[in-house]
């Protein structure tokens, strides 16, 4: 059974920094694809960051690029996929899902809340 716990939001000052983890269960992170999403009122859902299956780079959006980072944990204690979020501004405020993707099918975690006063 797949799991993923999602935490890390909250509320910081812009210009702060945060980190998300998402804890996966149930899965090796080495062999999907994981990543970020993000959903704020008023606007269309966004792809923030992701890490392919495949020995490709990780994506981010260029919203974000230079600013945000994913990174991905396998150890077996571990097994966690983080977003490090520098330099934050109004524009981040939203709620993060993470998400892994197995055979065309996205499991999502809990959304974590990130709120960037303007």
């Amino acid at each position: 059974q797949v799991q993923l716990v999602v935490s890390g939001g909250g509320l910081v000052q812009p210009g702060g920094s945060l980190r998300l983890s998402c804890e996966v269960s149930g899965f090796d992170l080495r062999y999907y694809a994981v990543g970020w999403f993000r959903a704020a009122p008023g606007k269309e859902p966004e792809g923030v960051s992701c890490i392919p299956a495949t020995d490709d780079g990780p994506y981010t959006a260029d919203s974000v690029n230079g600013r945000f980072t994913i990174s991905r944990d396998n150890a077996k204690t571990k097994n966690t996929v983080y977003l490090q979020m520098n330099s934050l501004t109004s524009e981040d405020t939203a709620v993060y899902y993470c998400t892994l993707q197995i055979e065309s099918y996205n499991f999502w975690g809990q959304g974590t809340q990130v709120t960037v006063p303007s």
